[in-house]
C-alpha cells in the first residue's frame, strides 16, 4: 500500500463529526509524514469544510452506492476513516471495498448488529489478508475496550494469575449529534433488537450457555455498588461496548492471549453522593422509558421530528466544556484489585470520538510494525485487538489521561 496517493481518506468529511474530524487531522498531521483527502457525495458540501478548515487537502466525490467510484476512492489511500452514519445504511460498500482492496478501516459506529454482519462476511477473508478492519473506534467503545485490555495485563504481569473480572464506571457531561440519534432510530427500524440485547453478539462463536448468558446479561437496575462507594446505574452505551470488549476477549483467547477463565466485564453510570442514589433511579427510570419509546414505531417518527438531525450537534461551548471519565475496576483470579483510568476533556460524543477516531487512523499508518499480531494480525477487530498500546500512546501525547495502576 505503500505506493498509494494518500494515507488516510475521511468519507462523510461534510457531516457533524466529519467536519470536527478534518480540523484535527489538518492539525496533528504534516504533508512530509500522512497525506490524507476528505471524500463524499457532495463537492459543494466538501469544499465548504475545506475553506473552513484552511487545508491544501484534495476532495474526492463518491456515492456510497457507486460501488464503481467507491472502489476507486478506497484504492488510493492505506486507510478509509469512516464517519457516514447510520453505518449500516452508508457503510457496506465501503467496508467490502476495503476487503477486497487490503485497505484498512476505521469508524465511530456502535451499531453491533451490522458489525456481526461484517464478521460474518468478511472476517475469514480480512484476516487471511491481514487487512484490519476496525469498527467502533470512536467513544463507542474506546474507554471500554482499551482500558479493559491494558487493565487486563497490567493484572497480569503484577499479580501473575488471570483476571477475573473488569467493571467500568462512566460519568460524563456533553451533547448529542444528530448523527448518534440518527444510527440509533435506524437500529429500532431495521428490527435488530433481540441481536442488540445478545451479551455475546461480537463473538467469534455465539454459542453459550444460559448460565453464561445470565451472567452478562445488561445490568437494568441501579444499586449502591462498594467497589466505588456509591450508587450507579446502566450505562446507556453498556450494550455496545460490553460486546465489544467480549469480542476481545474471546479473540485474544484463540490467539493463545486469554485475559482469563469465565472473564466478565460489565458497565455501569456513576453519580456522585449527597443525591446519589435518587439521580440513579430517576436517570435509569428515564432511560428506561426513552428506550420504550424507540421500540414504537408511530413514536419514533415524533421524535425524528424533534430531534437534532443528521448533519447537526451541540454548540462550540457545549462541545468544550464536556468531558467523560471512565474508571475501570479490576479483579484478579487470586482476588487483588487493579485500576484504571481514561479521561479528557470536550464533549465525549464528539471532541473526544475524534481524537480516538483519529488517533487508530494514524496508529495504522504510522506504526503498524509495532501493532498488535504484527503485520500479519486481520480480520474485524476492535480497538484493543487491533491498535492495542499503540494506540494508548498516542492518546497520552494527544493529552489523554490514559493511566493504569494497583
Amino acid at each position: 500500500m505503500s505506493e498509494r496517493p494518500y494515507h488516510i481518506i475521511l468519507y462523510g468529511a461534510s457531516g457533524f463529526v466529519g467536519r470536527q474530524t478534518v480540523h484535527y487531522l489538518a492539525r496533528q498531521t504534516s504533508p512530509e509524514r500522512v497525506t490524507f483527502a476528505i471524500a463524499g457525495r457532495n463537492r459543494q458540501k466538501l469544499e465548504a469544510v475545506r475553506d473552513e478548515v484552511g487545508a491544501t487537502v484534495d476532495i474526492l466525490v463518491a456515492d456510497c452506492q457507486d460501488r464503481q467510484a467507491i472502489d476507486h476512492l478506497v484504492s488510493q489511500t492505506q486507510v478509509l476513516l469512516n464517519t457516514a452514519g447510520p453505518f449500516a445504511l452508508y457503510g457496506n460498500a465501503l467496508v467490502d471495498a476495503c476487503v477486497r482492496f487490503k485497505t484498512h478501516y476505521v469508524d465511530i459506529t456502535g451499531e453491533t448488529p451490522w458489525v456481526r454482519t461484517l464478521i460474518e462476511r468478511y472476517h475469514s477473508q480480512a484476516a487471511a489478508d491481514g487487512t484490519r478492519i476496525i469498527p467502533g473506534c470512536g467513544f463507542d467503545s474506546v474507554p471500554s475496550d482499551l482500558g479493559t485490555y491494558l487493565l487486563v495485563r497490567h493484572l497480569q504481569q503484577e499479580a501473575g494469575v488471570p483476571c477475573q473480572s473488569v467493571k467500568a464506571y462512566f460519568q460524563a457531561y456533553g451533547g448529542f449529534n444528530g448523527g448518534t440519534l440518527a444510527s440509533a432510530l435506524n437500529l429500532y427500524d431495521s428490527q435488530a433488537e433481540a441481536q442488540f440485547n445478545d451479551p455475546f453478539l461480537l463473538n467469534p462463536s455465539m454459542h453459550y450457555s444460559e448460565a453464561e448468558r445470565e451472567r452478562n446479561r445488561d445490568p437494568i437496575t441501579p444499586f449502591f455498588d462498594s467497589e466505588v462507594n456509591t450508587w450507579v446505574g446502566p450505562f446507556f452505551m453498556g450494550p455496545v461496548n460490553t460486546r465489544v470488549v467480549r469480542r476481545s476477549c474471546a479473540l485474544y483467547e484463540q490467539w493463545q492471549e486469554p485475559y482469563g477463565r469465565d472473564f466478565t466485564y460489565q458497565e455501569y453510570f456513576k453519580f456522585d453522593p449527597p443525591l446519589a442514589g435518587l439521580q440513579a433511579i430517576g436517570i435509569t427510570t428515564g432511560l428506561g422509558l426513552f428506550m420504550g419509546l424507540l421500540q414504537q414505531p408511530q413514536l419514533r417518527s415524533l421524535l425524528r421530528s424533534v430531534l437534532p438531525q443528521p448533519g447537526s450537534g451541540p454548540s462550540e461551548q457545549t462541545m468544550d466544556e464536556g468531558w467523560f471519565s471512565c474508571e475501570l475496576v479490576g479483579t484478579a483470579m487470586d482476588g487483588r484489585k487493579g485500576r484504571f483510568l481514561i479521561g479528557d476533556r470536550g464533549d465525549p460524543g464528539n471532541r473526544a470520538t475524534v481524537k480516538f477516531v483519529c488517533e487508530s487512523a494514524l496508529s495504522l499508518v504510522l506504526h503498524g510494525d509495532r501493532l498488535p499480531g504484527g503485520q500479519q494480525r486481520g480480520g474485524i477487530l476492535t480497538p484493543a485487538t487491533g491498535l492495542g498500546e499503540v494506540l494508548a500512546e498516542r492518546l497520552r501525547r494527544a493529552g489523554m489521561t490514559v493511566q493504569v495502576g494497583s
